[in-house]
Formats: C-alpha cells, structure tokens, sequence
C-alpha cells in the first residue's frame, strides 16, 4: 500500500483551520463574558455576597461607568448636559471628583482582577476606566459650544447618583432605622434602573412637563395676579409654594389610592418591599410626568418667582428622598407638622392600619386635617409593599404592568370620608 504523504501537511492544515476558526470564538467569549457576568448581576435580587470581589466590583463598575458618561459628557456637553446646571456647578471641582474616582475605580477592578476575584466583572469596570483615560479623562478641554439644542441631563444623573449616594448612605450609617441592613438590599437592582432611566431622561421629562403645562394651564395665566405674588417676601413665598404644591400633590396622591385604574399605576411605586433612599426611584413614567404636570401647573399660573420655585425643588428633591430613607431620627414635635420618615414608611405599609392613608408629601397636617392619618402607637411598620405581592420584579415589567393587567389592589378599601 502507497504511504499517504499528504497525511501530515492535512492534519497540519486541519489544525490551523481549528485554531482559525476558533479564534473568533475565544474573541467572541471574552467580550461576551463581561457583559454576561454584568447582566447576571443586575438581574439577581438580593443582598450581594461579601468577600468574593462583589461589593467593591459594583462600586468600581459603577464609578467607572460615571466617569465614562462623565467623559462623554465634556466631549459633548451641548446635548448631554443640563443647561441650569452648566451655569451653576464648578467645572474645576468635577474634574477633581472624575480624578478621585477614576483612581478609586481603577484600583479597586484592578485589585480584583489580581486576585481573581470576579474577574470579568472587574474587567468590565477596568475597561470603561481605561476607556474614559483615553477619551481624556479628567482634562478633557471645553470649548464654546450652542445652547437650545436638545439634550439628555446626562450630568445632572451623575451629579445625582453620587451625591445622593454619599449623603443618604452616610445617613443611613449614621442614623439607621434597621442597621442590620445592607446597602445593596433585596431588589436594589430594580430601584437602581429605576433610578437611572427617571434621572437620564430628565430632559425629555422636563420637556414634556413644560409643554403639557403650558397647554393645560396657559389659558389661566392672569398677569396681575402673578405680579402680586411676586412682591411677597421670599419665605412667605416659598411656605405658600410648598403648601400649593402639597395640596395639589395630596389630591393626586389620593386619587392614585382610590381609582382603581390610577392605582395600577401606583402600585408600582408602592411594591418596594424594603424602604431605604433609593426605594422613592421605583415610579411608573407616566406617573412621575402627570403628578409633575398636576403639582407644577398651579405653581406656574400663580407666577411664583425662578428663585423660589428653584427653592422648591430642591426642598421636593431632598424631601422625597430622605422620606423613604432606612432613617431614625428624633423629630419631636415637627412629625406632627411635616412629613418624615416616620410618616412617609406607614404610607408604604402594608399593615391594615396602614391602606391608603398618609397621602401629604410635606406637611403632615393635611392628613390630620383631612382625617388621612394614620393612627398607631407604634413608630414604624414592620413591613411594606402591596397586600397579595402581585406586582411583577423588573423595570421592564414594572412598567408594563399597569397597560397589561386588569386587575385591581387588594389594599383597596371603602372611600374614605372627609
């Protein structure tokens, strides 16, 4: 029989076509890998485990993540940052905050990675750290640029996820209500997209906003009345913005709990079942723009000044957060005046005590006032969320929900009387 003299240069072919053809493979599997491992992450519910390069991945990936739209943001600021907020923040001291961060980032995935410690995970976060470093990183120059172009608020949702984060963590640390709790609590990741989406499409909210208010309540404008308010002092102005806007709030507020179709909507606020600061983000989108359109519009047609409303907003902001906040503080008496934790966690109570009371988002006294308050002894409820947990985990499903289901909350009770 004729020796097969071919036989090797085949075999050797064969084995450079597999190397080849695998290549692409292992290309393919090491970008895949990362993201995979960073869906899996989000995806999960629950407390994340210590010790295995979780915690520290999630805040290096997270930081990373900041600085890389924090880059993106200077390379591109007349669509992707705010412009109330170009005029008010020192651009000197957020390059100071992308540098510290950007070391915190790079060196906690890169200590990871040493380790082994979740290595994909923390090579994700390496790579937007390098990333951003390469687009220019902190020195990014700035240069003139139009205004009235459309855009995404991309600085005001990293200016507020890391102050938010460093404020209502610290005090939540310092001042807890359950200090067995952990920072990364059960469903963080689904208040966490929550938190992005409502704050990264801040622009288009606003511009929504405005243009409904303007079609809804334009016609009301009286020019005399709007001069007249104006004229008031700055505190007296301020106190009548709140209590305007709380009475608006109240009423919507109200009429979520009690008309069955709103409340599909306001149940999706309400499924949070673990309170801490970020649990107020979890808001269906068509709710944050109508109760927004039905609280603001009254406040644009009775003309209060720029300064006050500005005022207002960060009172509303600051409020709203620090409401829903795993917080124990001794409030003394204001808890009978202003809304507090203490106030705010009975109203997402799903204690029977608890349905459909405690509506004001300010003042505690309208509930007192429209006998909506809650009556109780104890401080704090031991649990929240809806009666039955029937709201569906997820952003996506969460936001679903109320256009694909008929159904109605159990926590719903005869009309209250006035």
């Amino acid at each position: 029989m004729k020796p097969d003299t071919q036989q090797p240069h085949s075999r050797a072919a064969e084995a450079t076509a597999k190397a080849t053809g695998a290549l692409p493979e292992r290309v393919a599997e090491s970008v895949l890998r990362p993201i995979k491992e960073v869906a899996e992450i989000f995806e999960q519910s629950g407390e994340l485990p210590t010790g295995q390069g979780m915690i520290s991945g999630a805040i290096a990936f997270s930081l990373a993540l900041l600085c890389f739209l924090s880059v993106l943001a200077f390379h591109f600021p007349e669509y992707l940052t705010t412009p109330e907020l170009r005029q008010k923040y020192d651009v000197g001291v957020l390059r100071s905050v992308m540098f510290v961060a950007l070391l915190l980032s790079g060196g906690m995935s890169l200590a990871n990675v040493i380790l082994n410690r979740r290595r994909a995970f923390n090579g994700a976060a390496l790579f937007l750290v390098s990333s951003a470093v390469l687009l220019g990183g902190h020195r990014i120059p700035v240069s003139n640029f139009p205004d009235h172009t459309p855009y995404l608020g991309l600085d005001w949702f990293v200016l507020d996820l890391l102050g938010s984060t460093f404020i209502f963590v610290l005090i939540e640390k310092l001042f807890p209500l359950r200090a067995a709790q952990p920072v990364f609590r059960f469903e963080w990741q689904t208040d966490f997209v929550h938190f992005i989406v409502n704050h990264f499409l801040v622009g288009l909210v606003l511009l929504v906003v405005n243009f409904l208010i303007f079609r809804l309540f334009g016609w009301a404008q009286y020019p005399p009345l709007q001069q007249w308010v104006t004229r008031w002092p700055f505190v007296i102005e301020l106190f009548l913005t709140l209590l305007v806007a709380d009475l608006m709030q109240y009423g919507v507020h109200r009429a979520y709990h009690e008309v069955p179709f709103l409340w599909r909507f306001h149940a999706v606020h309400h499924s949070a079942k673990v309170m801490d600061w970020m649990a107020g983000s979890r808001l269906h989108i068509l709710e944050l723009v109508s109760t927004r359109v039905l609280v603001l519009g009254p406040l644009y047609v009775l003309g209060f000044s720029k300064s006050v409303i500005d005022a207002y907003i960060i009172i509303v902001g600051f409020q709203a957060v620090l409401n829903h906040a795993n917080v124990s503080l001794p409030w003394g008496p204001l808890r009978y005046v202003l809304v507090t934790p203490d106030f705010h966690h009975w109203h997402h109570s799903s204690d029977p005590e608890a349905i459909d009371r405690n509506y004001a988002a300010h003042f505690s006294s309208l509930d007192t006032l429209f006998r909506t308050r809650v009556k109780t002894d104890r401080r704090f409820p031991e649990q929240y969320g809806v009666v039955g947990d029937y709201i569906p985990g997820g952003f996506v499903k969460q936001q679903l929900f109320p256009l694909t289901s008929k159904s109605t909350s159990p926590n719903k009770v005869e009309p209250l009387s006035l």
